[in-house]
């Protein structure tokens, strides 16, 4: 990446930072009562094995999948915000691609959401529960039969990423889709070049991968997991953030609530973009430079490793410091002026020594148990949009980056 790239600003949009990836061979609500989104939930959060023994199992289709009920450790049903009421702060953490490949670092981040009353997002990537003896079965659009820019899990690995799905779910996480094969860059082979009828294609086929894995494995000792996924499946995060014009009319035919994949955003209070909530990652400041740097991971390594994975490592301890350093700094800024969400993308991954891992988790320790800071997932934060006096949406939309409410937040949204 050149220096030009590195530098860009806003209108640089380091979104194509994350597109790099594939060409370094990647994978890339309100208040109202005593609980609300974020905060403590009735129930325990324990590993879901209890949980899952609880009430009525219908297996679904080949049994891969099983209706459960309605999904445990969820906050109350949230409330319209009263006149002149602060925004509470939002902060969604989410995972691009959602695969256990035995670093940990699945199990170690629900334990941390446990531990800090998070809830978050895993953009599971459909292809990382089909087993490689089966990548026939996957046919791309514009690519060759059974083709990936990310690897396929041993089975090992996919029986891990299924078992930490199947805790995600019941400890009150979403489970979003990252589709399958992605495929970045420029070629006609690009997601940036599907067309809607095939963005469905390649829906059908994630979802018929996370729904017909004991088909597709021979498996019958591995439970189900304890959803129906075509129902809970709402919003996603296309490959290097690429294609989202032509994604979203099918996410909308399909009733889809959002998409996260808007390259790079500002710390603004979102909008609808054909007909679902648009929530992007966003520009966040960047410590040491003079430019914004996209709140994803592997934005980060691009302009402190040149997209190297493995940079040199005299320069972790620093890298680590200012990745830390990025996510407070967005976070200060919205969270003392105009409270928009803040969006934070990450992956499964030890680039640069895992630095970026420590680098989420001092964050998330830094942000969690604030007065007004909710921790949710995509999903939940929709359900409080969804909810809200549209005037007093418009009203916090008029704030831009960093700015203040003027006369205070009473003043301010009472006129709402």
């Amino acid at each position: 990446m050149g220096d030009a790239m590195r530098n860009m600003s806003r209108r640089g949009l380091l979104g194509l930072g994350a597109g790099a990836a594939a060409a370094a061979g990647l994978a890339g609500c309100g208040a109202g009562g005593q609980a609300t989104v974020g905060s403590k939930e009735k129930g325990s959060q324990g590993s879901g094995a209890a949980d899952a023994k609880k009430g009525p199992v219908r297996l679904i289709g080949d049994g891969s999948t099983a209706d459960t009920g309605p999904q445990p450790n969820q906050p109350d049903k949230p409330v319209r915000m009263e006149p002149g009421e602060t925004p509470p702060q939002f902060v969604i953490f989410s995972w691009d691609g959602a695969g256990e490949v035995g670093n940990g670092l699945f199990p170690r981040f629900l334990k941390l959401a446990q531990e800090h009353e998070a809830k978050m997002t895993f953009f599971l990537s459909g292809l990382y529960l089909l087993p490689e003896s089966k990548k026939s079965l996957y046919r791309p659009p514009n690519n060759p039969v059974g083709a990936s820019a990310i690897g396929y899990l041993n089975d090992d690995h996919i029986k891990a990423t299924m078992k930490y799905t199947r805790q995600a779910w019941l400890d009150g996480h979403e489970i979003g889709t990252h589709f399958n094969g992605h495929f970045c860059g420029t070629t006609s082979g690009s997601v940036a070049h599907w067309t809607p009828e095939q963005w469905q294609s390649e829906i059908d086929q994630a979802v018929s991968f996370v729904t017909e894995w004991r088909t597709n494995t021979g498996w019958t000792d591995e439970p189900p997991l304890p959803f129906d996924y075509r129902k809970e499946l709402v919003g996603s995060r296309t490959p290097c953030l690429l294609g989202q014009d032509n994604l979203l009319p099918t996410a909308k035919k399909l009733g889809w609530r959002y998409d996260a994949s808007s390259p790079g955003g500002m710390q603004t209070w979102p909008v609808k973009r054909g007909g679902l909530w648009d929530l992007p990652l966003q520009q966040i400041p960047f410590p040491g430079h003079t430019f914004e740097v996209l709140s994803m991971d592997y934005n980060m390594l691009a302009n402190q490793s040149k997209n190297s994975t493995k940079g040199m490592t005299s320069q972790y301890p620093y890298w680590r410091k200012q990745a830390a350093a990025s996510y407070l700094a967005g976070f200060k800024r919205t969270y003392e002026s105009n409270r928009a969400p803040m969006y934070i993308g990450n992956h499964f991954e030890e680039w640069n020594g895992g630095l970026y891992m420590d680098a989420v988790e001092e964050a998330m320790k830094n942000i969690a148990g604030r007065p007004d800071v909710r921790l949710v997932s995509f999903r939940q934060f929709c359900d409080w949009l969804d909810v809200q006096d549209p005037a007093v949406l418009d009203k916090l939309r008029t704030l831009e980056v960093g700015q203040r409410p003027t006369g205070g937040w009473n003043s301010f949204l009472k006129a709402a």
